[in-house]
């Protein structure tokens, strides 16, 4: 969900008062009144009324408070779908601004927790809003760990929450890994839909999902396994591909510990961020003063050009070895053996020593990799012991990548392109993307959607497939698409779109405009039939608000953003959404892995 306040359209509904019976403090009221609800297979834990506008996250130390909220019911429950399953719910329920719309929430990582910001943010716009914790909170997971070795004393594991002992997160729990892949979020949805029209008296008239990361993975899960759930689907930086992604984690934690002169040093990443953009800024399609690229595929910057020569030596300088470091860190995953490709890898220009953004420089101060929770749940506690045969610091992938798969994929990973009953009954999906995502590769959202646009038409576009050389003189294999004005295309707009963000890493911050509403054009997408050729973004001074550094349009894809040639290159209206005649080649998996 995205941390900025949605201005959405409608008005809102006035609800009818309510008299209270007797004239004791504790009346019942329209909200309380909803712990005696019935529902099946789960059991309300709390009603009540919040006229303060402030918030309190429960168990936040120090107290983290949510304000400028209006008077709303809080609804708590917990679903057990299964003996095994304990999946913690809330709904929200604007007192009296409801716009008459259900909105569900995701989060990020394993969750574990309920994401109160994302509540939050829906009832300011005026929604009924639910949000989940997956049901994984009951294994003692977070969205960083559901499973690990301990934090093993490590300062930056322990300050995101890494347990100090080990953990092996769903192993054993087949069914709370159905409830994190697919189930909490549908049962959140039924569940949260009963409990608003038991409050309101009547149902939403329109049902919206948005989510970031895990929460896009669950956006994709509905709209292929639960197409009837919503009507509109927002999907940010989608973990999809969930097993693969997570494979691409233990990667990269490999390639930088696989000795110690392959880390790249504190203030490298800043080094290697710079070289690519005096290489590749304005030679994309964007600017050339950006502190971003508008569209990385087209920058070929290879990290040997920081190699130490002469007298230099490191930081101010790459050695061999951590050449071979970024090198595989923009490959991807690939199968030893076959030399295919698992996960994309990352695009140049998310070079970045913050480890806030959850990219290399997080991934190789960690004494395990961070995410690293999945396999715990196939491999069990040996997972943590460098001694056992498969273990986080030897995962073969060629030979374990099956082992994970046969267990995990048909649950977890969201790759179906069908989406037709969605389609049908008038659904929308916006998908977006930020360009300088550390975590996830962006390449992976183009792949779904180019996926979806194929499965409109065999040979969409002109599709070329070749054997695309890497440094190391092996080839992975890579697709371009030229899209014209092919019809397979135009259908897949009809109802999915796809919007990437130059400069944005993981699902919010980054370098380039990275705050932006796209819940707004979704609902009028929905219910007025107009579909957003562009979504603005804004990038404030410092990321604070009110000062506005930049703003720039967001295009549909496969269309950039391009200077008109005059005027500030910092303000959106000198900027339009035009065809991208670069033929450019995308970096995808290998069947069996995509898509």
């Amino acid at each position: 969900m995205m941390r900025q306040r949605p201005c959405l359209v409608g008005a809102a509904m006035t609800l009818l008062a309510f008299l209270a019976v007797g004239s004791t403090p504790a009346a019942a009221t329209p909200c309380t009144n909803l712990q005696s609800l019935a529902l099946e297979h789960a059991t309300i834990t709390s009603a009540t009324d919040n006229t303060t506008g402030v918030f309190v996250v429960p168990g936040s130390n120090p107290p983290q408070t949510i304000t400028g909220l209006p008077a709303f019911c809080r609804v708590t429950a917990t679903l057990t779908p299964m003996s095994d399953s304990s999946i913690k719910i809330e709904v929200w329920l604007p007192a009296t601004t409801w716009n008459g719309r259900f909105l569900g929430t995701g989060g990020g990582g394993f969750q574990g927790v309920i994401s109160y910001s994302a509540l939050a943010s829906g009832i300011q716009g005026g929604f009924a809003s639910t949000n989940s914790d997956l049901g994984t909170g009951v294994s003692g997971c977070s969205p960083l760990y559901c499973g690990s070795n301990g934090n093993m004393g490590n300062p930056l594991a322990i300050q995101f929450g890494d347990q100090a002992a080990p953990s092996t997160g769903l192993f054993g729990h087949p069914e709370r890994i159905k409830d994190f892949g697919y189930r909490a979020i549908h049962l959140m949805t039924v569940h949260g839909k009963k409990i608003v029209d038991a409050f309101y008296r009547r149902n939403a008239g329109k049902a919206y999902f948005a989510g970031c990361s895990t929460g896009g993975q669950n956006a994709l899960m509905e709209a292929q396994r639960f197409p009837d759930d919503y009507d509109g689907i927002l999907a940010g930086a989608a973990a999809f591909n969930r097993t693969h992604l997570h494979m691409a984690g233990l990667s990269v934690w490999q390639n930088t510990h696989a000795s110690p002169g392959r880390l790249i040093q504190p203030g490298q990443m800043s080094l290697i961020n710079k070289a690519v953009l005096a290489q590749c800024a304005g030679r994309d399609g964007g600017v050339g003063t950006d502190p971003f690229l508008t569209d990385p595929r087209d920058c070929r910057f290879d990290p040997k050009v920081l190699q130490c020569t002469g007298g230099n030596v490191p930081p101010a300088c790459l050695t061999a070895d951590q050449v071979t470091t970024m090198r595989n860190y923009y490959r991807g995953t690939i199968d030893p053996v076959t030399g295919e490709l698992v996960n994309p890898g990352s695009p140049r220009g998310n070079e970045t020593d913050n480890v806030l953004a959850l990219g290399l420089a997080f991934q190789e101060k960690l004494p395990e990799p961070a995410f690293d929770g999945l396999f715990y749940w196939v491999f069990g506690p040996s997972f943590g012991y460098p001694a056992s045969a498969t273990n986080f610091a030897n995962f073969d992938f060629h030979r374990d990548i099956r082992t994970v798969d046969n267990q995990l994929a048909a649950v977890l990973n969201a790759t179906s392109t069908d989406l037709g009953r969605f389609r049908e009954q008038g659904g929308k999906l916006i998908m977006y993307h930020g360009w300088a995502d550390p975590l996830i590769p962006a390449q992976s959202s183009i792949n779904y959607f180019n996926a979806l646009v194929e499965r409109h038409g065999h040979g969409f576009g002109s599709q070329e497939a070749s054997l695309q050389q890497n440094d190391d003189g092996r080839g992975v294999q890579q697709v371009g698409f030229t899209f014209g004005g092919n019809s397979a295309l135009r259908r897949t707009q009809n109802y999915a779109r796809l919007f990437m963000m130059p400069g944005m890493y993981h699902c919010s911050g980054g370098p380039g405009p990275n705050v932006f509403d796209a819940l707004t054009p979704l609902v009028t997408w929905v219910e007025t039939g107009v579909a957003p050729e562009t979504i603005l973004a804004t990038k404030f001074v410092n990321d604070t608000p009110p000062a506005v550094q930049m703003t720039r349009p967001l295009c549909v894809f496969p269309k950039i953003a391009k200077y008109k040639g005059s005027g500030s290159t910092a303000v959106a209206a000198n900027f339009s959404c035009v065809d991208d005649h670069d033929h450019d080649f995308n970096q995808t998996p290998a069947p069996q892995y995509g898509p």
